[in-house]
């Protein structure tokens, strides 16, 4: 086979008009204003990084490709186990991330692993990083590992230094050992998806899960649904309504897994992200102490609200690593399949293709970054821009490369018809995608009202 030195409608390197070559020709003051160089694009946004930043993503892209990649396959394919069960590949990645610290690495010691010197940066721009590469490789996996997350959070962002040290610290002690530890965040109700997540939703709407006042105590009862992770974690942290109240009394109540009457009855056999369970919960008169309370009465709302905002940046990351994944594929097909005996990569309608995938997945990962990266406060309307664009176009650019491979984009072996199944549930998670765009406008309703009324333009 005759050797490729250049694609049609470009020039060969040793071209007297090649730009590489001939910017080489210019001043060093041209030079160091200008580059032109074939470099991967992955290890020039993560040289773009800080340093601490840029460890974080070699570590997790190197734990990825030897813990989860040679599984993908088969934890998507496996049977559908019974509620509480966990695949031993699955149990084994759990293990395995425990000890490289990517289950702990919210809060430093001794409640977490984090470096103090990552502190520096908000936690939902250190988990997008994270999420993004473990997603790449497999995105089932990838929730099971990073719900826990989820689970964690108003913990964390309550401030309740006791209940960190009560719930947080054991769990960070065991996962470094190498024992599963899971958290789960109990939400989403039968009547209650996306109107958990959006005031106007909630307040026209009535709770399932009730928390009833009984001696120093309560009693929880009601039906919580889609709980990632909800049927094989230690805790879970659920948010309940007081009894005879709405969804402004939320509180948030830390269960043990294994409580009397908590009935994990069943998990989703789910079109995407299969190796990631998605639990119904059943609280049969669940008897909870008044410590197990998190950042007081009636603070749920609050607490929901703030853990959502936080928790849209990785999801946005999530659909990132599936369109980098899928970008992948694409090219890879590109470069192997030949047509008219050139590679399709030849003709330039593809080079068109992919040139618009690539930089989409790439726009998105710099809108991610800077604004999760922007403070240590994750604003909802920041976070909601992120979040519905970035699950949007990456299924677009997840098409793109099924418009590439036609056919053989269908194969299970070529690994883009998962991507497909995979990236339409973060268009859900955190919120849909229409939610979201409303939670811009609520963001900005205030400065709307006032110009309506007279007051300042709104720019955006």
């Amino acid at each position: 086979m005759n050797v490729i030195d250049h694609f049609d409608g470009h020039l060969p390197p040793q071209h007297r008009l090649d730009p590489a070559r001939r910017l080489q020709e210019l001043s060093q003051l041209g030079r160091a204003l200008t580059r032109y160089e074939s470099r991967d694009l992955w290890q020039i946004d993560t040289d773009r990084l800080p340093a601490s930043l840029a460890r974080l993503r070699r570590h997790c892209r190197n734990f990825a490709a030897t813990h989860m990649a040679p599984n993908v396959r088969l934890l998507d394919e496996a049977e559908h186990l019974p509620a509480g069960q966990l695949h031993p590949a699955a149990r084994q990645l759990l293990s395995s991330a425990g000890r490289a610290g990517l289950m702990t690495g919210m809060l430093p010691a001794p409640l977490g692993s984090a470096a103090v010197a990552d502190l520096r940066y908000s936690p939902a721009f250190r988990f997008a990083i994270q999420v993004e590469e473990l997603a790449c490789v497999c995105s089932g996996q990838m929730l099971l590992l990073s719900a826990h997350q989820l689970g964690l959070a108003p913990i964390c962002l309550s401030g309740d230094l006791a209940a960190m040290w009560r719930h947080v610290r054991p769990m960070t002690q065991d996962f470094l050992q190498g024992i599963p530890h899971l958290f789960a965040y109990a939400i989403t109700e039968p009547s209650a998806g996306s109107d958990a997540e959006d005031g106007h939703g909630a307040a026209h709407n009535t709770p399932r899960v009730i928390a009833r006042r009984e001696g120093r105590g309560y009693v929880l009862e009601g039906r919580k649904c889609f709980i990632s992770g909800g049927d094989v974690a230690r805790k879970i942290a659920v948010f309940a309504a007081l009894e005879d109240e709405g969804f402004d009394s939320w509180t948030c109540f830390v269960v043990d897994g294994e409580q009397r009457g908590l009935e994990r009855q069943r998990t989703e056999l789910k079109m995407g992200m299969r190796a990631s369970s998605a639990a119904e919960l059943n609280f049969n008169a669940v008897h909870v102490p008044a410590s197990a309370i998190v950042g007081g009465l009636r603070q749920g709302w609050a607490l929901n609200r703030a853990t959502l905002n936080t928790s849209r940046y990785p999801v946005a990351a999530m659909a990132v690593g599936v369109a980098r994944r899928a970008c992948e594929i694409a090219m890879e097909h590109c470069l192997r399949h030949r047509l008219g005996g050139k590679p399709l990569l030849s003709y330039q309608e593809v080079q068109l293709h992919l040139a618009q995938m690539i930089a989409e997945t790439r726009s998105l990962r710099t809108f991610i970054w800077q604004q999760a990266g922007g403070g240590m406060q994750a604003r909802q309307s920041e976070a909601a821009m992120c979040k519905f664009l970035a699950t949007d176009r990456a299924q677009a650019v997840c098409e793109m490369a099924l418009d590439l491979m036609a056919e053989h984009g269908l194969s299970q072996d070529a690994g883009l018809e998962k991507l497909l199944r995979d990236v339409r549930l973060t268009r859900i998670f955190e919120g849909t995608n229409q939610i979201n765009r409303l939670g811009v406008i609520e963001d900005l309703q205030p400065l709307l009202l006032a110009r309506l009324h007279g007051g300042a333009a709104v720019s955006v």
